[in-house]
């Protein structure tokens, strides 16, 4: 076993009275019996296993903050108002298991049942701590479904987290992967370096760089998960020459502010992290209490468009619930569109307006030029004898 391995098992919390004494022998044993309710928050930890990580607990600075409720079961996860299953519709678009194909030239492959610690917001949730329900006894088919449709050459490895997966077994995805000639990229969707962060030993970052180019899109929601332990992880991704974005998920009471938003942002950047998206919260039953207004993701949007780098501005996002995809949203800037002009306004409300370029005019026939007020250009022989007689003309004075 490995020291990452030994970790994760000896120091996470993975059980409700582990945590009722945790928070006990922390902020307090009253706070403990308010917030742990063993006995209520069993229907919640049954619909959704917990394991958080001794790395996500220290990012807990008090009970109730944004790390805490990223983490801690909560009874309003039982409060199912308008959340489904399956949100996205992941399963109606799997020709095959562990695969997910929307969109034309890219493909999900999920290649891990179990994360380090496990959000309560998350989307795969129904899939997610279940090996029966991401089986890594299927990979071949969905190996052999990648190497049959050459249209395909961008494979996102997601699950669970691709980086619980053992060295050896994502060599083995890796080769497995690049021996298809068409495949031209691979990603890795993880959260490892704000949860287990010493899961990037040196023999994954040695290993890794025989299969460039190799993304890495993380998850940071707050600036206080970037830990020093979590920024020296991406450090050495970095500088194992692995690409490195970052995908936030928009969430009430965790970043639903935009100056917490605008400090995760430069955080990232800091760790030479370019933020890719935010996401508004999927419609996912056990999650709802999560979602925000998609008015408040413009209105962060709009505090960070202008007031900052346009490194530290990630696309807001909606991921279409039914299976639509992505569809990108932008507060509005645009306040008239016409032939002539457009008018808008930038990222103070100052308005602008820029003038169309003007249309070209149709070739058109001497007659009917002549009926549009269009002088004519002419052509041939009648052309350059006009030219011609011009030039004697200038020349006799």
């Amino acid at each position: 076993m490995s020291d990452w391995q030994k970790t994760l098992r000896d120091e996470s919390i993975s059980t409700l009275e582990q945590l009722h004494g945790y928070v006990a022998e922390r902020f307090g044993t009253d706070v403990a019996e308010r917030e742990i309710d063993v006995q209520a928050l069993g229907p919640a930890f049954d619909n959704f296993q917990m394991r958080i990580t001794r790395e996500s607990l220290s990012q807990i600075r008090e009970v109730g903050d944004a790390n805490w409720n990223q983490f801690i079961p909560s009874v309003q996860e039982l409060e199912v108002v308008d959340g489904v299953i399956d949100s996205l519709d992941e399963d109606g678009d799997s020709p095959v298991p562990n695969i997910t194909h929307r969109y034309p030239d890219r493909a999900l492959f999920l290649v891990s049942p179990v994360c380090a610690s496990y959000c309560r917001f998350c989307t795969r949730r129904r899939k997610v701590g279940d090996p029966e329900k991401i089986s890594l006894k299927e990979y071949e088919s969905a190996f052999q479904y990648l190497a049959a449709h050459t249209e395909i050459r961008d494979v996102i490895l997601s699950g669970g987290d691709p980086m619980m997966l053992s060295d050896q077994r994502l060599e083995y995805i890796f080769q497995r992967l690049r021996a298809i000639p068409h495949i031209e990229i691979i990603r890795l969707g993880s959260r490892i370096t704000s949860h287990l962060p010493e899961r990037v030993t040196p023999e994954f970052c040695e290993m890794v760089q025989k299969y460039h180019p190799i993304f890495m899109n993380t998850h940071f929601n707050h600036p206080d998960e970037l830990t020093p332990a979590a920024v020296a992880s991406l450090d050495r991704l970095s500088k194992a020459g692995i690409s490195l974005g970052c995908q936030t998920v928009l969430l009430k009471g965790v970043n639903d502010d935009p100056r917490v938003m605008m400090k995760l942002m430069h955080e990232l950047l800091k760790a030479r992290v370019r933020p890719y998206y935010i996401y508004m919260a999927d419609q996912v039953a056990g999650g709802e209490h999560f979602r925000t207004t998609v008015q408040k993701g413009l209105e962060i949007i709009q505090a960070l468009r202008g007031w900052t780098s346009g490194l530290a501005v990630p696309q807001f996002v909606i991921d279409s619930p039914g299976g639509g995809g992505k569809v990108p949203l932008l507060p509005e800037y645009v306040e008239e569109i016409n032939d002539e002009e457009v008018v808008f306004r930038n990222y103070e409300g100052k308005r602008f307006t820029y003038k169309q370029p003007k249309q070209p005019i149709p070739v058109t026939v001497p007659g009917i030029a002549a009926q549009q007020g269009v002088v004519p250009i002419e052509v041939g022989k009648a052309a350059k004898k006009k030219r011609a007689a011009r030039r004697r003309k200038s020349a006799n004075g």
